[in-house]
């Protein structure tokens, strides 16, 4: 896979088979298979996995042999960015919320689209776009852009069940080379903010308390921890 100078690196986890689908099932197999969209929108609460899928997207590009670029719109520093992109296999760009009112990036994005559309066939690029607001919402700045958007394969992304965000925290414990018990995962699904997003910066949080105690992730010591983090926020 050719590497970008986008600061960016690929999670090592983001693979669509280490995606716990839940009622996502048709979505997953849709970007799996043998005949992904060329445009594609998802959008969906923050932390459904949006960011999951778009690497995963990417990761799996470059494990045929093609080109991708993965951009998290919320940190990148400029359109020219996007600059040569065109010639990509596929292209992923995340948080689209953030920069739909900015002219610059509505003119750079329009450019990317109308470019690799227009890509001879047997060199087809994909373009895939993700934001936390449903697309109608959206208000951009350049209405050719909005309109061809729209027009894209649009795909909310449901939250998964309770059981299955206490296998996400397990797989994640696992690829950290962490001791989880089952009963930690569920009490940690049961006791914050359900968002996968939070539960995972609060299994990162966990793992430096571990080690820095040399405690076991036991349920007791997840409640001390937490009990202690709570306590210092003012």
């Amino acid at each position: 896979m050719q590497q970008l100078p986008l600061g960016v690196r690929l999670a090592e986890t983001a693979r669509f088979d280490s995606f716990v689908a839940g009622p996502n099932r048709q979505l997953v197999d849709l970007l799996s298979g043998p005949m992904p969209p060329r445009v594609l929108w998802l959008w969906g609460r923050r932390g459904t996995g949006k960011t999951h899928l778009l690497q995963a997207a990417c990761a799996a590009a470059g494990k045929g042999g093609g080109s991708a670029a993965y951009l998290d719109l919320e940190t990148a520093q400029s359109p020219a960015q996007l600059e040569g992109f065109e010639s990509l296999a596929i292209v992923c760009l995340d948080g689209l919320e953030r920069v739909s009112t900015d002219a610059a990036w509505n003119a750079a994005i329009f450019r990317l689209h109308a470019l690799m559309l227009d890509a001879p066939l047997q060199q087809p690029g994909r373009l895939y776009v993700a934001s936390t607001a449903p697309p109608a919402s959206l208000r951009f700045q350049l209405p050719d852009l909005r309109s061809r958007l729209l027009a894209a394969s649009m795909h909310q992304i449901s939250e998964i069940a309770e059981e299955d965000r206490v296998t996400v925290l397990e797989q994640r414990a696992r690829g950290r080379g962490l001791d989880l018990p089952r009963e930690s995962a569920a009490w940690l699904v049961h006791h914050l903010p359900r968002d996968l997003h939070t539960l995972c910066e609060a299994l990162d949080r966990l793992d430096h308390a571990a080690l820095v105690a040399q405690r076991r992730l036991t349920v007791p010591f997840l409640r001390q921890v937490l009990e202690a983090q709570s306590a210092d926020v003012p």
